[in-house]
């Protein structure tokens, strides 16, 4: 794996590479520097190598740092992240929530069995199988699909995912704004989750967790556009029902849809 730091529109990984956003390049936050390191000990820790590309200056801060990262000393979350300012309204990932958005015909399994589940156990497929798959765009290796994935409580990101998955192709603006067809948002607070047993912090998502997140558990809120009301309500249980909330999709695009969404989410 390659760790590229520099001036790219927002952090991903890609093609075995994670190109790393800095929220005021060249200058390099402690959490960043955390973030990265996270990355290298999760790839390590999976049989994985990285080897990053950076100005000399990021990479003595990263060396500076290893020793209070290596004693377990941890960043706390920012109130906001600024890697990305994609969002047209808060400018960065505000990180009080996170969420995971799961299409319609999901969001009964997942409400059904009460559980979120990774990839893996969701499908009934080897890890090794669904790595091959096509729609598995970005190359990710097989471990990542052992994982329940988050993102940010504010982020259009999950939706966006839902839409790809169901055109079967990258959205373009009108898929995402006169065609968009919003998932179903799975909130948790994220000091909450991130007590999980099983959380991971591999420096790219929020947190991920492995095999399977029980919602009645540590689940905040469901969001559930108002068009899936009659569809969906059948295959809500009992424990859950009160965590559920109907919201009315008449937004112009995504960003006003995930703005809308988030502001509900602040308000409870």
């Amino acid at each position: 794996m390659k760790i590229r730091i520099g001036t790219f529109d927002f952090t991903e990984c890609w093609s075995g590479v994670l190109y790393k956003k800095l929220s005021a390049y060249p200058d390099i936050t402690p959490w960043e520097i955390q973030t990265v390191l996270d990355f290298i000990r999760y790839e390590e820790q999976n049989g994985r190598t990285c080897d990053i590309e950076a100005e000399d200056a990021i990479l003595r801060a990263i060396d500076a740092y290893r020793p209070t990262y290596d004693a377990g000393i941890r960043v706390p979350v920012p109130e906001r992240i600024t890697e990305c300012t994609a969002c047209p309204t808060y400018r960065g990932c505000m990180t009080d929530f996170v969420c995971h958005t799961a299409p319609l015909e999901n969001a009964k399994k997942i409400l059904s069995c009460g559980s979120l589940y990774s990839a893996v156990r969701a499908r009934g497929l080897p890890a090794d199988v669904l790595q091959k798959e096509a729609r598995n765009a970005a190359g990710d290796p097989e471990d990542y699909f052992d994982y329940v994935m988050f993102a940010w409580g504010n982020c259009q990101a999950g939706d966006r995912l839902v839409m790809e998955r169901k055109l079967g192709r990258f959205p373009n603006d009108e898929d995402l704004s006169v065609h968009f067809t919003p998932g179903v948002r799975f909130y948790f607070r994220y000091e909450v989750l991130a007590a999980h047993p099983d959380a991971v912090f591999e420096g790219v998502l929020p947190m991920k967790i492995r095999d399977e997140v029980i919602l009645r558990d540590r689940v905040y809120a469901i969001i559930i556009p108002q068009a899936y009301r009659s569809e969906i309500d059948t295959y809500i249980p009992d424990d859950l029902r009160a965590r559920i909330h109907y919201i009315e999709n008449d937004c112009r695009d995504i960003w006003a849809w995930s703005d809308k969404v988030y502001a509900y989410i602040k308000a409870l």
